[in-house]
């Protein structure tokens, strides 16, 4: 037993003082790693849903232009508006916008499409194994109203 009882109390031998404080010297750094990848991860999840949300937001913006050049130009301030409202700054912005179905005769189901692409800086973050950014993608499909003029 490494413990001396004196009066009444339970105190550590004299060659065990300070190990407490080494154990914690010694697990410090993984914690915080440990915590800096937690935090790494949580940013990299809430980027991807602010691309998914950009990417829902420039469909929309795309299905409700009248024709298909103002459908590309309302998609892409419709996502640079999003991601701007969720504070994600991407180092580089792409939105691609598929208006094939501004083709299809009226009456018929027709939708758009809009793939947003964002590279997300994770320089911020500075831990070995973690890339200075991140390239995320997400696609969105709406509707076109089937009974209004293309």
């Amino acid at each position: 037993m490494t413990e001396t009882r004196i009066q009444g109390r339970q105190t550590p031998r004299r060659g065990e003082r300070g190990s407490a404080t080494l154990e914690v010297v010694v697990l410090a750094p993984g914690l915080l790693a440990l915590l800096s990848l937690v935090i790494v991860a949580g940013r990299i999840e809430v980027a991807k849903g602010a691309v998914e949300q950009a990417a829902a937001a420039a469909a929309r913006a795309a299905s409700i232009a009248r024709t298909a050049a103002a459908a590309g130009s309302a998609a892409h301030a419709a996502a640079q508006e999003s991601l701007t409202g969720q504070n994600l700054h991407c180092a580089g912005l792409s939105v691609n916008v598929d208006t094939s179905g501004f083709a299809v005769p009226v009456g018929q189901s027709a939708d758009v499409t809009a793939r947003v692409s964002c590279q997300v800086d994770l320089a911020s973050v500075s831990l070995p194994g973690v890339p200075g950014s991140m390239s995320l993608s997400q696609t969105a499909v709406s509707v076109l109203d089937r009974y209004r003029s293309r």
